[in-house]
């Protein structure tokens, strides 16, 4: 029986489907963070699924919830096999990636190619949402190579809208597909935030998120003054305390913002159950690297665990001296 679906506030704040970052131990400590916001997954391709190991790829923790998959391909039978995977794996929302520039994405012809055939694209939101109920979504780019002006993504949007797609992420960058790395599409073409505002404003029946260089409150506030949520990708994974501050203004909730060190004591019975599983400590702990940056103690605590993580048999002892290095003063005063 599938969950519930996604609720349309949780847009509001996402985390993006980042390669080799956002798997379920990230996922489960920025649920810490922002308990409101909608998490993804690594974008999985429909080959891995269906011919691959289906628990290794779609596994979660609970707590992860709300959740979304996403998925990479560009047959229609096979994302909809995969959309009905989602179903039974529970999870909150299936997403077609429509914008990644990678060589080997080209080469199995989907991604951010697929902007070029937005009718292959409608025909593949139509066979999944034929084998789900979740929500299907679509994260795209704003344009690409030399296909960047608005009236490209306005025509890409308009016909997948028409197959049934209501919801579309769009990182405010066009992608390169010849000549720019995937790191240098997420920096070097310029940022056109306009046209995302645009859309939501000729499209104003459609929840249309925005993703790319957003980093603090006062740019996620202004954004959500034009489109219906925000999408952050590597602030999220760099510095994602700053997860905890957003959730809350941006949710309007009660209540004090959980420390640091709060948050980190939250995530050992998780941390410890993976352990038991014979999950490797620093599997775990790259992923929290970046909790204290900026803080007393934050180079130490980096650097106590990026030294003793990955040593056979690391364990909870040596998160737990991490965290007595990121809060000296508070271990002082307990001594």
């Amino acid at each position: 029986m599938a969950s519930e679906a996604v609720s349309r506030p949780a847009h509001r704040l996402s985390v993006a489907p980042m390669m080799d970052w956002t798997d379920t131990h990230c996922r489960s400590f920025h649920r810490l963070l922002a308990p409101h916001a909608l998490l993804y997954t690594e974008m999985v391709t429909t080959g891995a699924l269906l011919h691959g190991d289906v628990e290794r790829h779609l596994r979660f923790d609970a707590s992860e919830h709300p959740l979304a998959l996403q998925l990479g391909g560009s047959e229609p039978d096979a994302l909809a096999r995969c959309a009905a995977l989602a179903e039974q794996w529970q999870y909150d929302e299936v997403n077609l990636n429509c914008g990644c520039p990678s060589d080997r994405v080209q080469e199995g012809r989907f991604g951010a190619c697929l902007m070029r055939e937005a009718d292959r694209v409608a025909d593949c939101v139509r066979a999944m949402r034929s084998a789900t109920d979740l929500p299907v979504t679509v994260k795209h780019r704003v344009g690409i190579d030399d296909s960047e002006d608005y009236a490209f993504m306005r025509g890409f949007v308009e016909t997948v809208a028409a197959a049934g797609c209501t919801t579309f992420i769009v990182h405010a960058r066009k992608a390169w597909l010849q000549g720019l790395s995937p790191r240098e599409n997420r920096e070097i073409p310029p940022l056109t935030y306009e046209h995302v505002y645009r859309l939501k404003q000729e499209f104003p029946q459609l929840t249309v998120l925005i993703n790319g260089g957003i980093r603090t409150l006062d740019q996620c506030r202004q954004h959500l003054r034009y489109v219906d949520g925000v999408m952050l990708g590597r602030e999220a994974y760099e510095n994602p305390y700053a997860l905890a501050g957003l959730d809350r203004e941006l949710f309007e909730t009660d209540g004090d913002i959980p420390t640091r060190e709060e948050i980190m004591n939250a995530y050992l019975p998780y941390v410890q159950r993976e352990l038991d599983r014979g999950t490797a400590l620093n599997r775990i702990t790259r992923h929290i690297l970046g909790l204290y940056r900026g803080q007393n103690g934050g180079r130490a605590f980096r650097r106590h665990l990026s030294e003793q993580a990955h040593k056979p048999g690391a364990g909870l002892r040596v998160l737990q001296q991490a965290i007595g290095l990121a809060n000296p003063r508070r271990n002082a005063e307990a001594a």
